[in-house]
């Protein structure tokens, strides 16, 4: 079968499990050329189901971290204790993302350097997907300035060059990302501005738009509306022709929570219906791979924040709850993240549900064993504010003290 056909038998196994995955063929791609190492380990049991074999007889690297070109990268066992891997993330070392000058020197660039840059794009996204950005963000910046001094000071053919370029800012936005997750949005930004340089110079409409749409995430973040709508219109423009329906329906999206923010419920209602519409259209193979995390999941997520913009909070904490029962064990941090704007849509809505509010709360605190996220504080600062005011409540009051002895001892 084709790539294609194999990733959506992947979805429908999945599906059977009770496990949600949003598998493209672009992933099954990076599993046969080698670009992951191992696969997360919701898709390892999948794999498994389908065909009968573990993942080492299936070809994967199981046993230890095989460094890859110009990278080494840390996976998880199956067998790992929980315990184990809790105090490896509090140690602050997630993994290592070393991105390492192949040979004496930048000397001749190749593909070889440039599949190294994807490969660690790979690395960053499926690490902070379920443990948050703090242990990767200073590697992230030190494969990221070596990939520039191999522009700089390589020697490379043009189409070398232009290749090496895009792949570059690729980095340049999942650096982007982590800087965002972890609070500094003026290094964000100054990283998608480089990105989108970068894509300009490559002639790379996929780097461009993805460039845009980062540059509307964090207009939203910053309170800028008319800046959001603009930069994922923007991003829109550039993908139009890509042949990726969910690559635009995410940057409608993006589009709609600008509209939110703005408070035009009309805007962001036509917004909303054109991006589910795109995203029924079903996967492609142009689908980048960085939009892996696009699931239903996060679909659902998206929706449930633009809703708590217009202060619909009965419609976004029920999507929200989609989304975190959609995600299924993936997509640790997104979780973390969703289930926290359950608390605050339960505590501020018309008519509050405090028990509930506490109870999505709870939840919240659990994954600071596993997600280092400033995002995810954030959001559990806003939730502390959300229910102080039902703190009268024994449920509510129990979360409170909790909550102030986790971040009196953090």
């Amino acid at each position: 079968m084709s790539r294609q056909e194999f990733a959506q038998l992947i979805v429908k196994t999945g599906e059977e499990m009770g496990e949600r995955v949003g598998c493209t063929s672009r992933l099954i791609a990076a599993w046969e050329d080698g670009e992951v190492g191992l696969p997360r380990a919701i898709y390892r049991r999948i794999l498994t189901r389908m065909t009968g074999r573990t993942p080492r007889e299936l070809g994967f690297q199981v046993d230890a971290p095989a460094p890859l070109t110009g990278i080494a990268s840390r996976h998880e066992t199956e067998q790992e204790p929980p315990v184990e891997r809790r105090d490896f993330l509090t140690d602050g070392a997630c993994a290592a993302l070393t991105l390492l000058p192949l040979g004496s020197g930048p000397g001749r660039i190749g593909t070889t350097h440039v599949r190294a840059l994807d490969r660690a794009v790979a690395t960053i996204y499926t690490h902070d997907h379920d443990h948050g950005s703090a242990a990767l963000r200073r590697d992230a910046s030190r494969a990221l300035h070596t990939a520039y001094q191999w522009l700089q000071e390589g020697t490379h053919t043009d189409e070398t060059g232009r290749q090496l370029r895009s792949a570059t800012g690729h980095l340049s936005i999942a650096a982007g990302w982590l800087s965002y997750d972890s609070g500094r949005a003026a290094d964000a930004r100054s990283l998608y501005t480089e990105a989108l340089a970068a894509a300009r110079i490559a002639d790379d409409p996929g780097l461009e738009g993805h460039a845009f749409g980062c540059l509307s995430l964090l207009a939203r973040a910053s309170g800028r509306p008319r800046e959001a709508i603009a930069a994922a219109q923007g991003a829109q423009n550039a993908v139009r022709a890509y042949g990726s329906p969910r690559t635009l329906a995410l940057f409608t999206m993006r589009e709609a929570g600008g509209w939110a923010l703005l408070g035009d419920a009309s805007a962001t209602d036509k917004a909303i219906v054109r991006a589910h519409h795109l995203y029924a259209k079903g996967p492609s193979d142009a689908d980048p791979a960085w939009l892996d995390f696009f699931t239903p999941a996060e679909l659902s997520g998206l929706e449930a924040l633009a809703r708590a913009e217009l202060g619909q909070h009965g419609r976004a904490a029920a999507g929200a709850q989609q989304a975190v029962l959609l995600h299924g064990e993936g997509f640790t941090r997104n979780r973390a993240l969703y289930t926290a704007d359950i608390a605050i849509q339960h505590a501020v809505r018309d008519r509050p549900e405090p028990e509930a509010a506490a109870e999505a709360a709870g939840r919240v605190l659990a994954y600071l064993l596993e997600v280092r996220s400033d995002r995810l504080l954030q959001q559990l600062h806003s939730v502390e504010s959300a229910l102080q005011r039902h703190a009268a409540v024994p449920v509510v009051a129990n979360w409170l003290e909790e909550y102030h002895t986790i971040t009196e001892i953090s």
